[in-house]
């Protein structure tokens, strides 16, 4: 997200509220072209790592991309879709994760397959 200039990102510890994922990683870009830009370069970056998306929605608009890896929830969204929903204050009581400056990580973090949870519908 950051070397496409993604603004304001954040990570979102949010598996002891929900079922839907154990993380939501949030961020926005100044126009739709640079949100498209951004998701596209989370989806190869990962993927050159094996770690393909369960789907995408919102790429043909570009104002809010949604990208589900299983796990982890990716928005990407333009800054004033991002400040009409407001994700942050809905999520409010979930911790937030600092994110290590790219330059402080030395070595790639080990790799961790994304497993998708079952709904409650899915595991009755």
């Amino acid at each position: 997200m950051l070397e496409k200039k993604a603004l304001d990102v954040q990570v979102l510890h949010v598996a002891p509220l929900t079922s839907i994922a154990d993380y939501l990683v949030i961020g926005s870009a100044e126009s739709d072209r640079q949100t498209r830009a951004v998701a596209d370069s989370i989806v190869d970056e990962l993927s050159r790592i094996g770690q393909r998306p369960l789907s995408i929605e919102g790429t043909a608009s570009g104002q809010w991309v949604l990208i589900d890896f299983g796990d982890v929830v990716t928005h990407v969204m333009r800054q004033d879709s991002r400040a009409h929903y407001a994700l942050e204050r809905l999520w409010s009581d979930a911790q937030r994760v600092p994110i290590p400056d790219e330059s402080s990580t030395p070595t790639a973090p080990p790799k961790r397959r994304l497993v998708r949870k079952a709904s409650p519908q899915e595991t009755v």
